[in-house]
């Protein structure tokens, strides 16, 4: 930091060290009065140091610290040379701000720099991907490709570039590097998404999930967490909000999605070995699992209490998924690898995603299965297969 004196008052100065008493003295009787200064009188006081005065104001405000020690020193130093006056406050101004140092040290040790920052970024930064909350929907000068560090927030209803669905906190410590918050960014990201879009099928096709990492500058100021963006991969901006939550749904929906998720989340742990391995324990521990969460949404669908217009619909599904259970659990306990991949396709075709439109069409949900690749060998996963 630059540091700045700051001139004294205009006027003389004056020079020296300690000076003859100021009271007159009586003269020769009867000449009155002098003064051993001279005809006109005592010497002016000496004029106060401004550097002093500045680093009094700011060791009182103790916003910068740092500032106020600094001047303090260099006001010493201008009064022992210059012979001006301030010393008690030039000392005022570095005591205060030495203590000022101190707390600020003391703060920075215990959080109380973090109690700042998000005041930081709530305020001065209220302009910037830094202020974003989760629901929040935003504008953003270069779109969502690249670096960016503005984001305008703005009402979900009008156009805008993103949407935030979740903030993931980051250990503090050492920064912990670009490839590191990359990986932590792209697996919590993905993570979260489903609980804020429990219907997959409500997610258009062109929506991609982005986020915002911090950069080792904002690091350093006590950034610790990811924002996860859903946004549109072509880079044109959209309109209304993508969260289907326990805050956008009624209890049917979300009885109905909450016994589906459980399934999703089976099958997205599919196994990556190739169809014809030779070892294929893994994939038939996989299918066990897929199973007991076939029964965990049967059990789910029967102990809610329906409306009337889903009551039929919803017994039909449940009757569909208790041939798939059994079709998963054939897959399960294959006795070899060409028995398992059998038993595994009989498998997908009975968790056809089909058989839940009619549910969702007298729920109000999307009734459109998300598309996936048609050329990818194996069946298609997670909530391309809700059911």
């Amino acid at each position: 930091m630059r540091v700045v004196s700051i001139p004294p008052p205009a006027g003389p100065h004056f020079q020296g060290g300690a000076q003859p008493p100021h009271s007159p003295h009586q003269g020769p009787p009867g000449s009155g009065p002098y003064f051993p200064y001279g005809p006109y009188g005592p010497r002016p006081p000496a004029a106060v140091n401004g550097v002093a005065i500045a680093a009094l104001v700011f060791g009182v405000l103790c916003f910068l610290p740092a500032v106020g020690l600094v001047l303090g020193l260099i006001a010493l130093l201008q009064i022992k040379r210059r012979g001006e006056r301030g010393k008690g406050m030039a000392v005022a101004g570095v005591t205060l701000s030495s203590l000022g140092l101190a707390l600020w040290t003391v703060a920075l040790v215990t959080g109380g720099v973090a109690a700042f920052w998000e005041g930081f970024r709530d305020g001065a930064r209220s302009d910037s991907v830094l202020s974003l909350r989760k629901g929040d929907c935003f504008t953003s000068p270069g779109g969502l490709e690249g670096w960016t560090v503005k984001a305008h927030k703005v009402p979900c209803a009008d156009e805008h570039d993103g949407e935030v669905f979740a903030l993931v906190a980051v250990p503090g410590g050492d920064f912990p590097g670009d490839d590191s918050l990359t990986e932590l960014s792209e697996d919590r990201c993905y993570e979260r998404r489903s609980a804020y879009v429990m219907d997959g099928w409500s997610l258009p096709e062109e929506i991609g999930v982005y986020y915002f990492a911090p950069s080792e500058e904002s690091w350093s100021f006590g950034d610790r967490s990811v924002a996860c963006v859903l946004g549109r991969e072509d880079g044109t901006r959209f309109s209304g909000s993508l969260r289907s939550d326990a805050t956008t749904l009624d209890a049917h929906q979300l009885a109905y999605l909450e016994a589906a998720g459980g399934l999703n989340a089976a099958l997205d742990e599919v196994p990556e070995s190739g169809y014809f391995d030779d070892d294929v324990s893994d994939d038939r521990e996989w299918a066990g699992q897929v199973e007991e969460a076939v029964t965990e949404q049967v059990r789910l669908l029967r102990a809610h209490t329906w409306p009337a217009p889903a009551r039929e619909p919803v017994d039909e599904l449940v009757a569909r998924l208790g041939k798939a259970r059994v079709a998963w659990g054939r897959a399960a306990s294959a006795a070899d690898p060409d028995t398992y991949w059998i038993r595994e396709e009989e498998a997908w075709e009975a968790t056809d995603p089909s058989l839940s439109i009619t549910v969702r069409e007298a729920l109000g949900l999307a009734t459109s299965p998300p598309a996936y690749d048609e050329e990818t060998e194996r069946e298609p996963e997670a909530g391309e297969m809700e059911v």
